[in-house]
């Protein structure tokens, strides 16, 4: 299958202002490219491009005052299939997990492990299987959360989707993630292309998305609260604890949104 995405996003600012993106692939699909990935900006300006502490590319830019557009298109490979289930079995003791995942399971910006354990354990205590307990969380996030653009905040954490059950992808996710994590499942966030691929088209403009995975049983499985069923070309561009370490953009001074596309669509040939 070949998949075609891209972006186009446009700031305005009135003075010079840095900026750093997580705008490029993850590494672990470059090999799937078709046609190259470039991240081009105009006016032309120098970026400078990284590997954060997460693995993922990450790019620094100097914004000069007026109007900056960041854009990318390119096209890749995927195989069809949907997301893979976690294999069935006992939870891995957190002892025997290996370091690397160790992070996956704390508390973070925005999956506040602490405010949610009681809630957590009285809702999925009884499950003693890892894959057992996520299918319930998925399930569980999926049905308590309505989903809305409208609903969007920069500042909500797992805690305020909970209690306010209204959010979009990324609140699913948020949520998701904490319960997991206070059940001693390492979880984390990841941010992408999601088209609508192998389902009904939606009425919305495209955006990116957030979904999570979980650690179980010595590899990483990927799980979709908001749409809680398995979906079929995700391309991965960054994952970190939560939105914090992935933000599409930051910018370290005042800069105003302009403009924001998103495409995501199956094509057949590379024309």
């Amino acid at each position: 299958m070949l998949i075609r995405c891209g972006y186009d996003i446009e700031f305005s600012t009135d003075t010079r202002m840095a900026m750093m993106a997580l705008l490029s692939l993850h590494p672990s699909r470059h090999q799937d490219l078709r046609t190259p990935q470039r991240l081009i900006a105009s006016p032309d300006i120098p970026l400078y491009h990284f590997e954060d502490g997460f693995g993922n590319v990450a790019t620094r830019l100097t914004i000069p005052p007026g109007n900056l557009t960041l854009s990318c298109d390119f096209v890749i490979e995927d195989s069809g299939k949907p997301d893979r289930r976690a294999t069935d079995g006992p939870q891995m003791p957190v002892e025997e997990l290996p370091d690397a995942v160790m992070p996956f399971l704390l508390g973070s910006r925005y999956c506040e492990t602490d405010r949610l354990m009681d809630v957590a354990w009285a809702n999925f205590g009884h499950l003693a299987a890892a894959r057992d307990r996520v299918d319930a969380i998925v399930d569980f996030v999926h049905n308590h959360i309505e989903f809305g653009y409208h609903h969007a905040r920069s500042d909500k954490t797992a805690w305020n989707g909970y209690q306010e059950r209204q959010g979009v992808c990324r609140d699913f996710a948020h949520l998701a993630i904490t319960l997991c994590r206070c059940m001693n499942i390492p979880a984390r966030y990841c941010t992408g292309y999601l088209g609508d691929i192998g389902v009904p088209p939606v009425d919305a403009p495209m955006d990116f998305s957030a979904w999570f995975d979980v650690y179980i049983d010595g590899d990483w499985y990927t799980y979709d609260a908001r749409h809680n069923r398995p979906r079929v070309g995700r391309i991965l561009m960054a994952r970190g604890r939560d939105a914090t370490d992935v933000a599409l953009t930051t910018a370290f001074g005042p800069a105003n949104l302009v403009r924001f596309q998103v495409h995501t669509d199956e094509v057949s040939s590379l024309d």
